[in-house]
């Protein structure tokens, strides 16, 4: 059974009449009683009561119409779902979030995302570190990462900045700093240290160099695995930590922040594959632009010094 067909036998149907059904699908009307025709030898049964005066309905057809109608606006339906995939209106985009980016970018983006592009879904992968990132992207299984650059294998992935933040200072709430209006990095000479056990933090890179600027280089005591096991060790009072300013979005008790004098500044940036053409990612990628999730002109990365990446 052709689709045509099924749509010839609605049309004459739903007028009872073959002319006007003709007219209706801009096809002569010998042709329209032929389709008919060869319809019902396909089903083997008359669909149709045909009289000099009228057409009617045979059981059969009355059976039929219900089924065309269903089928067809189930079509329609489909036409329509596909169309809005290939103009990226509709469809998934796996997102990964580093742990601290999460707490004030995943609100943003998702709600202009929901607003702007209401068919698209957003699969959220949170708390990945940056390497992790990267190498989703690389191989595909991620269409946009919010990290920390520089990249480990930067190559081959747009990066876009979406906000350069200044450290502030994570110390146990009864901790003497925490008692401080205002802190300097040089204050934290002789303080155990709780960093990230990722190797290629950039948040650690920001640390050591803002303690160097300060004569210093860090205690690290204890490492943590993401934020919030970080926020937890120094809630425990085993140490402070330096973190991107946006941790402060997700408060724990026992920890306090301060802002600290002369901290070095770090990166948050959205990446994609430089090859990405699925029109979904396109589409979220322009929603993004359009509302200032971006603060940059676009660059694409290749592979970072590695002296810069071993400091």
């Amino acid at each position: 059974m052709e689709l045509r067909h099924l749509r010839y036998f609605a049309a004459v149907a739903e007028t009872r009449h073959f002319g006007r059904a003709a007219e209706q699908l801009h096809l002569a009307q010998p042709a329209l009683s032929q389709a008919v025709r060869q319809l019902e030898k396909e089903l083997g049964t008359p669909l149709f009561v045909r009289t000099t005066r009228h057409v009617s309905l045979t059981p059969a057809g009355e059976f039929l119409q219900g089924e065309a109608s269903r089928i067809l606006a189930a079509v329609e339906d489909s036409v329509r779902g596909v169309r809005r995939i290939a103009e990226g209106q509709r469809g998934l985009v796996r997102i990964g979030f580093t742990g601290t980016a999460a707490f004030t970018q995943l609100p943003r983006i998702a709600r202009a995302v929901k607003r702007d592009l209401p068919g698209v879904a957003l699969e959220i992968h949170a708390d990945l570190l940056t390497p992790t990132q990267t190498d989703r992207l690389l191989d595909g299984s991620l269409d946009i990462g919010v990290l920390r650059p520089p990249t480990s294998e930067g190559e081959g992935l747009t990066l876009r900045t979406v906000e350069i933040e200044s450290l502030v200072l994570a110390a146990p709430a009864d901790h003497a700093l925490a008692g401080q209006e205002a802190v300097e990095v040089a204050d934290l000479r002789h303080e155990d240290f709780i960093l990230f056990s990722d190797a290629h933090s950039a948040v650690n890179e920001a640390v050591v160099r803002s303690c160097a600027e300060a004569g210093f280089s860090p205690r690290r005591e204890h490492a943590a695995p993401g934020t919030a096991a970080l926020l937890a060790l120094v809630a425990a009072g085993l140490g402070v930590a330096l973190v991107p300013s946006s941790v402060r979005a997700a408060p724990l008790a026992g920890v306090a922040f301060r802002d600290v004098a002369g901290s070095a500044p770090v990166e948050l940036a959205c990446a994609w594959r430089a090859d990405a053409g699925s029109p979904v990612v396109r589409a979220v990628l322009d929603c993004l632009e359009a509302n200032g999730i971006f603060a940059d002109t676009p660059l694409t990365t290749s592979a970072p010094d590695p002296e810069e990446v071993a400091r």
